[in-house]
């Protein structure tokens, strides 16, 4: 993919001014705690995402990996402090719309969410009005530039050819990368990816991590959640490791990505080998 191709498939700045101020790190979180049935199931003392940061999010399932994504999405508040336990772009007081615009958040689940036979641009374009497709009555002039910014996208992620098929009719791995152009299609400046090899099949599994390469490499902040070492792309060098609803350990790749370290995370015994950049799970048992 050309430097001018992944310019034309994300919009200018001029085109697309930024909500907020870049002094401050895309996210902060500080003594945030999430309680349910009066028992905190997650607690995170100190975090911070500078712009334009890579990170994988791992850990056991219940452990609390989805309760930290919501926090980042909004979805769900902390209990209030005196400091603002959640900053996004310095801010704390932002509304849902916001949130929405800043990210782009991509998961397994929203799969299962199309059930409508519609062209796959379509459902792509739909990212730009929280839609799955089009708004009914959208201006025939806005739906075609709608459907051109798309393709844009889809193009940047070599799934142009499927534009016009039937998005029910795709395979689980281009109907996935469908839905990393729809959450890409409004130019986030995150995108959240939530197991988004759950359910594929190698060649799914990769043509996906090579759109989240594309993405990390055109400038965007990639938050990856998952529980494999093989979706951890070269670019993403920093985990965060949550266990028990808690921060189990945050660093670099190279220091928490081993076998070692897994085996403590999971409470398996489990024999993590690396090729080069690639990392994979080559035992647990």
């Amino acid at each position: 993919m050309t430097e001018d191709a992944l310019w034309r498939a994300t919009k200018t700045a001029a085109d697309c001014p930024q909500l907020f101020s870049h002094d401050a790190p895309f996210l902060q979180l500080r003594s945030a705690v999430v309680r349910r049935a009066g028992r905190a199931i997650l607690t995170v003392d100190e975090f911070d995402l500078a712009h334009g940061e890579h990170l994988a999010l791992l850990g056991p399932n219940g452990s609390g990996k989805s309760t930290f994504v919501r926090l980042i999405t909004r979805e769900i508040l902390p209990l209030h402090r005196d400091e603002p336990p959640v900053r996004l772009n310095g801010r704390d007081r932002i509304t849902l719309t916001e949130v929405k615009k800043a990210l782009g958040v991509v998961s397994a689940t929203m799969q299962d969410q199309i059930t409508v036979h519609l062209p796959a641009v379509d459902v792509a374009a739909g990212g730009l009005f929280a839609m799955l497709g089009l708004p009914p009555k959208l201006d025939p002039a806005e739906a075609d530039a709608a459907r051109a910014r798309a393709l844009e996208v889809m193009t940047l992620l070599g799934i142009e050819d499927v534009a016009e098929r039937d998005v029910m009719t795709l395979s689980t791995g281009q109907a996935r990368r469908v839905l990393i152009a729809r959450a890409l299609v409004h130019d986030p400046e995150a995108l959240v990816f939530d197991e988004p090899c759950t359910g594929l099949d190698p060649e799914g599994m990769f043509y996906v991590r090579r759109s989240m390469r594309t993405l990390a490499q055109a400038g965007k902040t990639v938050v990856l959640v998952t529980h494999y070492p093989e979706d951890v792309i070269p670019e993403i060098q920093r985990l965060v490791l949550v266990k028990d609803g808690a921060v189990f350990a945050d660093g670099p790749k190279e220091q928490l990505l081993t076998s070692a370290t897994m085996s403590a995370l999971f409470d398996v015994p489990m024999e993590i080998k690396r090729t080069g950049p690639y990392y994979a799970l080559v035992s647990a048992y």
